[in-house]
């Protein structure tokens, strides 16, 4: 009757104890044919060794140094993985994952700026690509380099507009007179507002950098 104990002999019990390390289906099929029960599953006598304790040395898991069975011998043909749904979806020799990011390939950083991949050496991966800021590197082919201690900053406030003509080198100490916690926001400010906020920024800080000279 389910939910009722099975109760066990001891001589049925010192044979579970002595055969505890079988596999389960052995060790099943061999205490029915030895003591002819047919009241017992496999599940009964594995909770058995569980409610006792008797360790079995298997944990489930390969061990280190361990083998699996089947090393060396190949797949047979149409199964695993050459049963031929498993071929239509493995990678042949060359074949490039549909989410390969190609030479020129864009996105768009945390930052909102146009990221491009262009034919440069990561010096962090050593990959063959890397991603650089579209503004900058458009700017910089048509214009050389950004000068030293300076910023491209964007003058319509759209950060992926990336055309050489919407991007100017100012000085890193004035980005934050032009930020969102600045008094006057040249990204939130109207078009016809801009010019005047960069003017008055860049004369502050010639006044400063003029006052720090004569000091």
């Amino acid at each position: 009757m389910k939910g009722s104990r099975i109760r066990y002999s001891d001589d049925e019990m010192a044979w579970l104890q002595a055969n505890r390390l079988m596999v389960i289906s052995d060790y099943h099929r061999e205490f029915c044919a030895a003591f002819d029960r047919d009241d017992v599953s496999a599940q009964n006598l594995n909770c058995l060794r569980q409610r006792k304790g008797w360790k079995t040395g298997r944990t489930g898991r390969f061990e280190k140094g361990s083998e699996p069975a089947n090393k060396g011998k190949p797949c047979p043909p149409g199964k695993g993985g050459r049963h031929p749904n498993a071929r239509r979806t493995q990678f042949k020799k060359g074949q490039l994952p549909h989410n390969t990011k190609y030479l020129g390939h864009e996105r768009i950083s945390k930052d909102g700026y146009l990221e491009i991949s262009v034919d440069e050496r990561n010096p962090h991966t050593g990959f063959e690509r890397r991603y650089v800021l579209k503004h900058k590197w458009l700017w910089e082919k048509q214009n050389g380099p950004v000068p030293e201690g300076h910023a491209l900053k964007c003058l319509d406030g759209d950060r992926t507009n990336c055309d050489p003509s919407n991007w100017a080198p100012v000085p890193r100490n004035i980005l934050p007179a032009l930020g969102a916690r600045s008094r006057l926001p040249y990204d939130q400010a109207h078009p016809d507002v801009r010019p005047a906020i960069m003017t008055i920024a860049k004369l502050r800080h010639a006044a400063r950098k003029a006052k720090r000279a004569r000091a």
